[in-house]
């Protein structure tokens, strides 16, 4: 059953159009992502839906009855509640029903020799029970306690004034209260925002069994992998939608853009194929071919002409090391950190060799940006030691971009950092980035958190560092750029320590996960993914902590450099090879074109000649074709 229709929507906010015919259906049961580049009108599109912005045309259609309920990415809290409390009166219906309920015991007591009155309020008693057990009235204080531990709040917290917690605090338990709540349509912007790996995961189950309808927007793709079942992607000021979860809309997306870009070309070629005709028709200059080529010409004004597709523009880099390291890169030894009289880690050993990328987890408050800033010079450790090997030079990307000035313009705050550079190469790596013309005098202060993070990438692609430190690199970054970071960082050269709650950019950039703990850190080698099936395997009782002596993670990792630097041959064969057919096939059809000339035929030898170097090309195209099929093939089988 549908229970969400919207046709031709629209929306603008002044001169600029946000959403254009806009048309999308929810049917019950579905849980929708909702993707788009930053700026694309998503949360737009929410809050309309959710009935707190109007659209400037276009129809929205809700089911009879049907309850919505929104999460906004800043959540409000009732003044004057404590956390039980901003989740109890959720229940207050419930409260109500119980009240009534006690009081229909006494009439019931009471009306016991009226056998009408009695029988009328039993009726009532029985309806109200119904609904008082559907309302989870004799569980609702579990199903609280259930929610907030589930997003991360301790029960000494339960007293605490909601409006003493922080903003993400606050954020989670608004989600804690709709979750409560249990609308038939859920509608949440952003909620894996503030939370931590844990309870994200908790999310997710809650919601691959919600009863009700779930539209989310996200940019956190493994959570849309794990919880939806379609997808709808705003582009261009429209929607369009996909079956199934992230990945698959992913693969969908590249084949239809495939498939129209195909069909565009394919409808311009006859286009001009059709104009040639009619140039030709019309250079007869015969009342005949005239009335034919007006003819043709009407036949094109009336077809229907297909726009270029268009792929919203993403960042494109790379990252370059200017030197090797030497083996040993980084060596933390015995650190602990407090502020306060409160500590945040300690005993934390680490280290780090050359070419290994590092995903850096653990719970929220556990000190990784801490870390992060302790290896940076920022902090200075309580105890132990901070180390570097040979040639190391040291980026940093801070998630805050503290470093940025906010009264400099975006060329000035990249120049001044690079001052030997010519204006023209600036603005051509700030061009990498999007940002292009006037773009570049903007004031760091009027940028989005997402622009200043693009600057801030490109100071540190232009400093081709060995060591990058990642400080949750992806956060408001739309999904395309992502994507690019993500391929950039995996063909980097040197080594990287990242702290991410992105799994999905964890599981494509790491092949070391270290999980950060108060007492010191657990080392898993492989992505996010090979974490969670190590964490989720049974231990034998006499095993080892982290189930490997340090002699065999060493060879491990060193037969992880030699598998990376064996696929890496196996990519420049593939690479070579698909070259080579390149210029194989740019032969043949210089060939072609010579066999098409008539002029060729006059000398007999030289077209047998040229017939035979033909065949003998398509034989070497065939050869060709099977030494790059293995190369594939190998390829695929060492990733």
């Amino acid at each position: 059953m549908i229970i969400l229709s919207i046709q031709n929507l629209v929306k603008s906010f002044g001169v600029n159009v946000v959403l254009k015919d806009v048309n999308l259906t929810l049917q019950q049961g579905d849980r929708m992502g909702l993707v788009g580049v930053n700026g694309s009108g998503k949360s737009t599109l929410m809050k309309i839906i959710a009935g707190l912005d109007a659209p400037d045309g276009g129809q929205l259609s809700l089911s009879r009855g049907l309850r919505v309920g929104y999460l906004a990415q800043q959540g409000m809290t009732t003044p004057g509640n404590t956390v039980w409390g901003e989740l109890e009166q959720v229940f207050e219906p419930v409260f109500r029903m119980e009240e009534r309920l006690r009081a229909l015991e006494h009439e019931m007591a009471d009306a016991h020799d009226d056998a009408a009155a009695f029988d009328r309020l039993s009726r009532e008693y029985d309806r109200l029970t119904s609904a008082f057990e559907e309302a989870n009235g004799y569980g609702w204080k579990s199903a609280v306690a259930g929610v907030l531990t589930g997003l991360g709040f301790t029960s000494a917290q339960y007293d605490q004034p909601a409006d003493s917690l922080s903003g993400g605090e606050r954020t989670r338990l608004c989600l804690a209260r709709l979750l409560l709540q249990r609308p038939d349509l859920l509608l949440l912007d952003e909620p894996t925002n503030h939370l931590d790996l844990e309870t994200t995961q908790w999310l997710e189950g809650y919601l691959q069994s919600y009863r009700g309808s779930v539209l989310v927007i996200s940019h956190d793709r493994y959570f849309m992998d794990n919880v939806c079942t379609c997808m709808a992607e705003l582009l261009m000021g429209t929607v369009e939608q996909y079956d199934g979860n992230y990945t698959r809309y992913m693969r969908q997306r590249e084949e239809r853009f495939e498939a129209r870009m195909k069909a565009y070309e394919l409808q311009q070629k006859e286009i001009e194929r059709q104009q040639a005709i009619i140039a030709r028709y019309r250079m007869f200059n015969r009342e005949k071919s005239i009335r034919a080529a007006e003819s043709r010409e009407k036949a094109l004004e009336r077809m229907e002409k297909l726009e270029k597709p268009v792929d919203e523009r993403a960042i494109r880099f790379r990252f370059r090391a200017r030197r090797r390291t030497g083996e040993d890169v980084l060596a933390l030894t015995d650190l602990s950190k407090g502020f306060e009289g409160k500590h945040l880690f300690e005993h934390l050993t680490l280290r780090l060799r050359a070419g290994d990328r590092v995903a850096l987890i653990g719970p929220n408050g556990v000190g990784k940006s801490t870390l992060l800033r302790l290896i940076v010079g920022e902090l200075t450790p309580d105890t132990g030691a901070v180390r570097f090997g040979a040639n190391v030079d040291l980026g940093y990307y801070d998630q805050h971009q503290a470093s940025l000035h906010e009264d400099k313009t975006v060329l000035d705050e990249v120049w001044d950092r690079f001052p030997r550079m010519e204006q023209s190469d600036v603005r051509g790596a700030l061009g990498l980035f999007l940002f292009t013309g006037d773009d570049v005098f903007q004031p760091i202060r009027t940028l989005s958190g997402g622009e200043k993070g693009r600057v801030a990438l490109t100071a540190l692609m232009l400093r081709e560092d060995n060591l990058l430190l990642l400080d949750e690199p992806t956060n408001h970054l739309d999904m395309d750029s992502r994507e690019v970071l993500e391929a950039a960082l995996s063909d980097f050269q040197g080594t990287i320590l990242t702290v991410s709650h992105d799994r999905y950019f964890i599981n494509r950039v790491a092949n070391r996960v270290v999980e950060m703990r108060p007492d010191g850190v657990t080392e898993y080698l492989g992505n996010y993914d090979d974490y969670i099936e190590k964490k989720n395997r049974p231990v034998a009782p006499d095993a080892a902590a982290e189930g490997k002596t340090r002699t065999e993670l060493d060879k491990e990792r060193r037969r992880d450099r030699q598998s990376r630097q064996q696929l890496k041959q196996l990519r420049q064969r593939v690479q070579e090879a698909e070259q080579a057919i390149a210029r194989q096939e740019a032969l043949i059809a210089e060939l072609e074109q010579k066999m098409s000339d008539p002029a060729l035929y006059a000398d007999p030898a030289l077209a047998a000649e040229t017939s035979r170097a033909y065949q003998q090309a398509q034989q070497d195209l065939s050869a060709l074709y099977d030494a790059w099929e293995q190369a594939e093939a190998e390829a695929a089988e060492a990733q």
